[in-house]
C-alpha cells in the first residue's frame, strides 16, 4: 500500500468552486481499481505553535493498493477532465507519495 499527500495551492477566491468540481470527481476516483481512499482536506486554525495555516490550500490525502493503481488513476478519462476544469484556478500542485516504514 501507498499513501499520498497531494498539496493544491488554489488561486485566491477558489477554494469554494474548486473543492466542487474535486468533489464532484470523487465517486468516479473511489470505483477505480486499486482505491482504497480519497479525501480533500483545509486546513484548520489552532493554537499549535508551530502550524502554518493556510486558506487557499487543499490537502488530498490517498491511499492505493500500489505505484501502479496510482499511475493508472492520473491517466483516467475522469481525471484528465478534472485537470482541465481546475487549471484555471489552481497555482500550483505538490505530491508525496510515501510508503509505510
Amino acid at each position: 500500500m501507498i499513501r499520498v499527500i497531494a498539496s493544491v495551492k488554489v488561486k485566491e477566491g477558489k477554494l469554494q468552486e474548486f473543492l466542487a468540481i474535486f468533489n464532484a470527481n470523487i465517486p468516479s476516483v473511489l470505483e477505480e481499481d486499486g482505491c482504497i481512499e480519497y479525501v480533500p482536506t483545509v486546513d484548520v486554525a489552532t493554537s499549535l505553535d508551530s502550524q502554518q495555516v493556510d486558506n487557499q490550500l487543499v490537502t488530498i490525502i490517498e491511499k492505493w493498493e500500489s505505484v501502479e493503481a496510482l499511475e493508472a488513476h492520473l491517466k483516467a478519462p475522469h481525471m484528465v477532465e478534472y485537470v482541465n476544469a481546475v487549471s484555471d484556478i489552481v497555482e500550483d500542485v505538490a505530491l508525496k507519495v510515501l510508503q509505510d516504514a
